[in-house]
């Protein structure tokens, strides 16, 4: 969402009315996984423990859900389809896993550790 989002934005909502706000959000929703993601990353590559990231990402991506639901048939069909499975899938899985990593696991190498200012 976050480098291509007038692709992404068109498939979740269809055509938009004012192409250049629909990138913005578009930008905005990719920048906040993407933040998401690597909370998620360089906790794991400390050793910190990754429960309040994974909680977030699953409020972030319910709250997809109920955007899309909520906006009903003025999103295409299976476009709303595709995205509260996907949107749903994504926050029951960082449920799960919110759960299964509650306690700090030992430091993970990682490519991105580098990116941390961690040798990889």
């Amino acid at each position: 969402m976050f480098v291509a989002p007038a692709l992404t934005a068109r498939f979740w909502i269809g055509e938009p009315g004012g192409p250049r706000a629909v990138k913005t959000l578009a930008r905005g929703f990719g920048a906040r996984d993407l933040a998401l993601g690597l909370g998620v990353v360089i906790a794991l590559d400390r050793g910190a423990p990754v429960r309040g990231w994974l909680e977030a990402s699953a409020l972030a991506d319910a709250g997809d859900l109920a955007g899309t639901l909520l906006a009903g048939r003025s999103i295409p069909d299976t476009a709303r389809k595709v995205v509260a499975a996907v949107a749903g899938g994504s926050a029951l899985t960082a449920v799960a896993l919110s759960q299964a990593l509650d306690e700090p696991s030992p430091p993970v190498s990682a490519p991105e550790a580098s990116l941390t200012g961690h040798p990889a």
